[in-house]
């Protein structure tokens, strides 16, 4: 199979898992809070599954398709704020979306500081719970896309040489081939061969692809102006 083939279902594999069916979360120690709740989000289409503690569910593997989180503030063993930070830090394209009986305006402001989609304070209205999924799902749906798309962009350039990578680096920073075979020690028909490898194996189309490619690789590494002279 050709690299561009591998790309391709790699692609494919991206996209695929980004537009998969999304899962809901539901984490309260409240059982008829989390059976109104899975009922709620099954009568709007979606599937939920619910854990009685932050424990039970840290336990379920990582979820791979648009999903968020529904989650209580109080919980008997690890509190919905603590969980949160774990999320952040292992789970980022998770999207949460607090639920409590006891909120107060510190906490909220924690809560949403550490990114969470909306604290709802109960009893709170269906929709207004619903629509918070929704927007939660399509951030899932950016972030894992996003997460899919870097994946394929590091496996391109794991498959560069050494060489090629030194080349790449030297024609992103704005060198011309010639000044890239002075500082490599190599002539100028030899960088433009490996140049020509390194736009095949990245599959960039022009010079502007590739220095966008290695900015998100590598940010900070490329300037403004060669970014601007490329284009």
């Amino acid at each position: 199979m050709t690299l561009a083939s591998e790309v391709e279902l790699e692609q494919e594999g991206a996209a695929s898992a980004a537009h998969a069916a999304p899962v809901v979360f539901i984490v309260d120690d409240d059982v008829s809070v989390r059976e109104s709740l899975q009922a709620l989000i099954g009568y709007a289409g979606l599937t939920a599954e619910t854990y009685s503690s932050a424990r039970d569910f840290l336990r379920r593997p990582r979820a791979t398709v648009p999903n968020c989180l529904v989650l209580d503030v109080r919980l008997p063993d690890l509190d919905g704020l603590e969980l949160q930070n774990h999320i952040a830090s292992q789970r980022a394209e998770m999207p949460i979306i607090f639920i409590t009986g006891y909120g107060d305006v510190p906490m909220t402001v924690q809560a949403m500081k550490a990114g969470a989609v909306e604290f709802l304070t109960k009893p709170f209205d269906d929709e207004v719970l619903l629509d918070a999924i929704l927007l939660a799902i399509e951030r899932s749906r950016a972030a894992l896309s996003e997460a899919a798309g870097m994946k394929v962009l590091n496996d391109r350039y794991a498959s560069l040489s050494r060489r090629e990578r030194e080349v790449m680096a030297l024609v992103v920073s704005g060198l011309l081939n010639k000044q890239v075979g002075i500082e490599l020690g190599i002539s100028e028909i030899t960088v433009k061969a490996h140049r020509g490898q390194v736009m095949r194996k990245m599959n960039a189309v022009s010079l502007a692809d590739l220095i966008n490619m290695a900015q998100k690789l590598q940010p900070g590494r490329t300037s403004p102006a060669v970014l601007e002279k490329a284009a």
